[in-house]
């Protein structure tokens, strides 16, 4: 595999932005291809097999952009696809999990918070990462039902938003949690939004920097890492619509173009 290859990273829709960020700010010379899969979205609520069929589609459209390693960043789709995936393709991935661990860790009160989609409740990967530390912490979890289609939309300080995160956050607060594990990587995006309805006291865990970091640790292990480029591409395609992904992007602050494929 070429060094110079690109970063493959896909997700269910824009949410897996948030980890692209982190991967861009860490390894600012390696070119990346996102893929949002906004015409299928949102996977939380999909079977295990139609997320695992989709994220097979993705990953041969990246590995066939020339992508050198493939990042799922998105958690129901880590759960679900990534064995498989692992199983099928000759390429290092890197998943997305719920950051059950440092949370139980960190926890002073003993009770930690869980926001997520169901589809990620359901993974092997959460249950079997819960179950190690069930013994160490209480772990409230709660499906943020509504959340990604929101956030898809762009309506990241709606009304809407702020009734629901009350509804799922609340019963946590009252409940004594002092970590909060964001189990979607959507809902980083929420993180100014969240902290506004939070007591200061509970620690916000977004799972894009461990997962950038542990992109590198691979590259850097597989011989993969682009230690000399100095004109780093970013693409982005996504199956569902363009000038929405784009008018995302620029409310965070990233001028580039999208590509539609409606045929992946």
């Amino acid at each position: 595999m070429e060094t110079t290859g690109a970063i493959g990273v896909f997700d269910s829709g824009i949410g897996g932005l948030s980890v692209w960020r982190k991967l861009k700010e860490l390894l600012p010379g390696e070119s990346t291809i996102y893929v949002s899969d906004s015409a299928h979205a949102p996977y939380g609520t999909k079977t295990k097999k139609y997320i695992q069929d989709r994220s097979e589609i993705l990953t041969r459209f990246l590995l066939e952009e020339g992508s050198k390693i493939i990042v799922v960043a998105c958690n129901t789709a880590t759960g679900a696809a990534i064995t498989k995936l692992r199983q099928k393709f000759d390429v290092p991935f890197i998943g997305v999990e719920p950051a059950i661990k440092p949370a139980a860790l960190a926890s002073k009160s003993g009770h930690i918070g869980v926001l997520a989609t169901v589809q990620t409740f359901r993974g092997e990967h959460f249950k079997r990462t819960s179950g190690l530390y069930a013994d160490r912490v209480a772990v409230h979890v709660q499906a943020g039902t509504g959340l990604v289609e929101l956030i898809e939309c762009g309506r990241i300080d709606s009304p809407k938003t702020r009734e629901l995160l009350h509804l799922f956050l609340d019963p946590m607060i009252e409940a004594g949690v002092d970590q909060l594990v964001l189990g979607c990587t959507h809902y980083p995006f929420l993180i100014p939004l969240i902290q506004e309805i939070i007591p200061h006291a509970i620690t916000v865990i977004d799972p894009a920097p461990a997962v950038a970091l542990q992109t590198k640790r691979v590259l850097e292990h597989n011989g993969l890492l682009n230690r000399f480029a100095k004109d780093a591409r970013h693409d982005f395609i996504t199956s569902g619509d363009a000038g929405a992904m784009e008018q995302f992007m620029r409310q965070m602050g990233w001028e580039y173009p999208v590509r539609a494929i409606h045929t992946i």
